[in-house]
């Protein structure tokens, strides 16, 4: 491969006078290292990590840019296209026949790589040995700059040149007494900026807990700090804005604040930068790619799509809106997993969007996160009548890639996590499109645990340990197999009203057993249709905040055995062979204020007794671990046997059993 140096940085750039459409325009490899210093990935040798700019130009005349909001009102360059630009990273084999020839393409997470601890986790750079070329980018104009975050530079939409003004709104809460915090409710993030009416007419609101009444916070007693965030050269697009309040913010209270703002970054451009990346990579032959062989075809032929919670919400939009299809309609990704997603899209294309926001039952509610279409096959919305689906324009287009929608047991109370495979009022199980599968980890939060037992941290239990990497690992795989040969991947599995393995949310509806001291949920997230005002269906501008709640979709959960653990799941040995009850849901403890809300997307760990004398003492209805294993040895061996049953069902990878033996060795002192 050869490249042409340009100072710091290896450029590529477009021939003049290409008949392709211009959508990458330019690369720019400001670095170029050994990845581990070098050390071998297996038999895929050592790595290399480049990172640098991709730049991007878009015409808003062409069919595929058209759904992207605002499009038309940014400034043009003198060939009429958008021009952006995104920080990227890639790890690439030194020895580029050793690739595997799939690019796997993470959609960041608020700017943060996560597929090195959600996927790789303690597997030694798995993907890495498996040869992939890993790739990420910036995708969120509100990343504000700082070690590590990849930025997405996007223009801002006027009218004529003058400044576009919407209300926007924004909500945080904190967990402990502080006399401010970020508007954003996390660190690292930007906000709209004010207009002089917004900063003076601004309201802002608080309760204690979702279902309460507002209540107004005078003008007086509160105050906005603005601050534009500039690391090595560079400064965010949009600024750092912190809320004051007098007297401090409450812990677990929600702070609401409502203003007019101005400059409305077209975020949507974000979508377009993944799809114009991935398929410059996967198609391009000439000088614009940096991935080609020394005769000129490119390293990858397939691309997997990944992306953790925001970033797979990101994903199930971008095949909603028709991304999956580049300018020249060929198919972008082969294949993607959406995680821990739920039943999510984002505020990823609109106008004021704020891709970072999403939905929560005591946090960021209303934002448009879930909203229909939920399932990936068409539904009819009860409320509005519409007809959709994830799928839908990608199958108009010719277009579809093969989907592993993967999610914890956690994303049914917090996520909406039911509504992927019902249909929006939960009456009925949704038909599952033939190139989708859906897998439900029992028993597992959000983020993956340790194995062990963790500190209690803001809930009223411990936290949820169980570890769903190794599945994830598997699936990973399997996916890739599914697209590279054609070969089916494991069957789904996921809890269905048919078979009453999906049930009410209710102690009484899911069989939660009665357990000692343990306080089961009263609330759970259940997804609104609001109304944003006339503009919203039709131009994606919003014009009532907070929006008004017409209506209610219908969540449901996995159902539970005897034990509390979840039925009709796909679940890891440390289920189907437990020491605890393993929950998907966790409650605020009121150390963080809010006490009984849920704590947002986590589980919890209820042990069991020992020994049967002291289960009974404490009125505890689940065996104890002596009574339902005759010693540690007896609890391995039946535990070793359900992970080599998962292994011959393609659930979980050869490599992952040592792992597993090992965690259960830690749980020895258990049973002395």
């Amino acid at each position: 491969m050869t490249v042409a140096r340009l100072g710091l940085a290896f450029s590529f750039a477009l021939l003049t006078g290409s008949p392709l459409a211009a959508e990458v325009t330019r690369w720019e490899i400001t670095s170029r290292e050994p990845y581990a210093d070098g050390r071998a990935m297996g038999d895929r040798g050592a790595y290399e990590r480049w990172t640098g700019v991709v730049h991007f130009a878009l015409d808003p005349a062409r069919e595929a840019n058209r759904a992207i909001v605002d499009l038309d009102l940014a400034e043009k360059n003198a060939q009429g296209k958008v021009a952006f630009w995104s920080d990227f990273e890639l790890l690439v084999p030194v020895d580029l026949m050793k690739a595997n020839g799939a690019l796997f393409y993470e959609v960041n997470n608020r700017g943060n790589k996560t597929a090195p601890r959600i996927v790789d986790g303690e597997a030694d750079d798995f993907l890495l040995r498996q040869g992939f070329v890993v790739a990420w980018s910036g995708w969120i104009a509100e990343v504000l700059p700082a070690s590590g975050k990849l930025l997405m530079h996007a223009p801002v939409a006027t009218d004529q040149g003058q400044p576009i003004r919407g209300v926007v709104r924004n909500e945080l809460v904190v967990d402990r007494a502080v006399p401010r915090a970020s508007l954003a409710h996390r660190a690292g993030l930007g906000s709209y900026r004010p207009s002089r009416r917004g900063m003076e007419e601004a309201t802002l609101t608080m309760r204690e807990r979702e279902a309460d009444p507002r209540q107004e916070v005078p003008r007086g007693q509160f105050q906005l700090h603005i601050k534009d965030v500039t690391f090595e050269g560079r400064t965010g697009q949009l600024p750092s804005i912190e809320l004051e309040a007098a007297g401090g913010l409450k812990p677990g209270w929600i702070y609401e604040l409502v203003y007019e703002a101005e400059g409305p970054v077209v975020q949507g451009l974000g979508l377009a930068g993944i799809r114009d990346l991935v398929a410059c990579l996967k198609y391009d032959a000439g000088e614009k790619n940096p991935l080609r062989t020394t005769d000129g075809k490119p390293v990858v032929s397939r691309a997997l799509g990944f992306g953790t919670s925001q970033s797979g919400r990101c994903l199930r939009q971008f095949l909603c809106e028709g991304f999956n299809a580049d300018e020249q309609s060929r198919r972008v990704f082969d294949g993607v997993i959406p995680h821990v997603a739920g039943g999510g899209l984002g505020s990823f294309n609109h106008r004021f969007a704020s891709p970072t926001r999403t939905n929560g039952q005591h946090e960021e509610h209303s934002f448009p996160a879930d909203y229909f279409p939920f399932t990936y096959g068409d539904e009819r919305d009860p409320f509005t009548r519409e007809q959709d689906g994830i799928l839908r324009r990608c199958r108009r287009l010719g277009v579809v890639p093969r989907v592993m929608h993967t999610q914890s047991s956690s994303e049914y109370w917090h996520r909406s996590g039911s509504l992927v495979h019902t249909d929006p009022l939960g009456e009925r199980d949704a038909i599952v499109p033939p190139e989708v599968r859906i897998y439900t980890f029992g028993g597992t939060q959000h983020g993956p645990g340790g194995g062990l037992p963790a500190p209690k941290g803001g809930g009223q239990l411990p936290s949820n340990p169980a570890d769903y990497r190794p599945l994830l690992r598997a699936l990973v795989v399997a996916l890739d197999e599914w697209v590279r040969t054609g070969r089916e991947p494991p069957p789904s599995v996921f809890p269905r009203i048919a078979n009453r393995t999906l049930a009410g949310w209710k102690a009484d509806e899911c069989g939660w057993p009665a357990i000692p001291g343990v306080l089961y949920p009263a609330v759970i997230h259940q997804p609104p249709l609001v109304d944003r005002g006339p503009d919203w269906a039709t131009k994606r501008i919003a014009m009532i905040e907070p929006p008004i709640v017409r209506a209610r979709y219908v969540v449901r959960v996995p159902a539970c055995d005897a034990d509390g653990n979840e039925r009709g799941t796909l679940n890891l040995p440390a289920i189907t062979v437990p020491v605890a009850t393993y929950t998907s849901w966790n409650l605020r403890d009121e150390s963080i204020g809010s006490a009984g809300e849920l704590l947002g997307l986590q589980g919890s760990y209820i042990p069991f007794a020992k020994i049967a004398s002291d289960r009974e003492r404490a009125g505890d209805p689940r065996p104890a671990l002596l009574e339902r294993y005759r010693d540690f040895d007896d609890y391995q061996a039946r535990y070793m046997a359900a992970a080599e049953k998962l292994l011959k069902e393609r659930y979980l990878l050869a490599e992952d059993l040592p792992r597993l033996k090992a965690l259960t060795e830690q749980q020895r002192g258990l049973f002395d």
